[in-house]
């Protein structure tokens, strides 16, 4: 017979399957409350017809957010600026006494950058990726997830493997990507152009997230020198207003921005060869809930 225990166990996973498919914690935590919903609606008959409750509940929150990517697309085309993937602070950051169960494991899977390139991939590349190379389902179940046959869902994986290894930039150790993010936080601070360009590629692009209830740039930055030259006006606008703190994003190193007391933004990066390639800035404070203590 199963238990409630055994059967709330799942959660974590569930809550890890919903954040890499879906980029955001709050909708995870919504297909979680549904698919458990639906575990409870059955009957005791049916509930103890399941041989596996937590494949049951894998599969059906699986179909969920494969529903939700179905229509992430067009939701986003009334989303004011860019989007990007709500980020995720170390499970000893963020808003105390948070439940384990809803904490999600960070890994090179929910990096920013991989969380990128998985929302560039169809819902169906997105899913059957997801669970195959992440939590190693086989083609058989995924199959019945994303309703394919299991040859189709393998070259969907395999589809996505190529985007993920086309865009995907060779990260160095956390050492020294934490050492990049600190020299690149000392020149913002100085307002130093020319010690920022040393530390961005040529052909980096900042993209800033503020969903329409926060200012940012309307529109990605593209190369070193123009990153440089706007972060560092940035800089002179928040001066005297402003802290900085370097903090663990989604699992690498990142940055946040205090003003006044409240934490505004989260600064994720992907660094190759010591120099920063992307900044995602995400300034919607829906965004940032995680971030917040209390």
């Amino acid at each position: 017979m199963t238990t409630g225990a055994e059967i709330m166990s799942e959660r974590r996973r569930l809550i890890n399957l919903g954040y890499r498919l879906l980029g955001s914690l709050a909708d995870a935590e919504d297909v979680v409350q549904e698919t458990y919903a639906r575990w409870y609606a059955l009957s005791a008959r049916e509930q103890q017809a399941i041989e596996q409750p937590g494949a049951w509940l894998m599969t059906v929150a699986g179909r969920i957010c494969l529903n939700l990517l179905g229509s992430a697309r067009a939701r986003r085309e009334t989303y004011v600026g860019d989007w990007i993937p709500e980020p995720l602070p170390e499970p000893t950051e963020g808003a105390g006494g948070a439940d384990p169960a809803d904490r999600v494991t960070l890994d090179e899977s929910v990096t920013m950058a991989f969380l990128v390139i998985l929302d560039a991939m169809t819902p169906a590349e997105r899913v059957a990726f997801v669970l195959h190379d992440v939590f190693r389902y086989p083609f058989g179940e995924v199959a019945e997830i994303v309703g394919r046959t299991p040859a189709a869902c393998r070259q969907l994986a395999s589809s996505a493997r190529r985007r993920v290894r086309t865009a995907q930039s060779p990260a160095g150790p956390s050492a020294g990507q934490a050492g990049v993010v600190r020299r690149f936080r000392t020149a913002w601070e100085a307002k130093d152009i020319e010690a920022l360009v040393g530390l961005l590629d040529p052909a980096a692009v900042a993209t800033a997230d503020g969903g329409g209830l926060a200012v940012t740039h309307p529109r990605p930055i593209v190369g070193g020198e123009r990153i440089a030259r706007a972060y560092a006006e940035i800089a002179r606008l928040w001066d005297g207003r402003t802290t900085f703190q370097e903090r663990t994003v989604n699992g690498v190193p990142g940055l946040v921005a205090w003003q006044d007391g409240d934490l505004v933004t989260v600064f994720a990066f992907e660094i190759a060869d010591d120099r920063i390639r992307r900044i995602w800035a995400v300034r919607n404070p829906e965004k940032l809930r995680p971030w917040r203590v209390g």
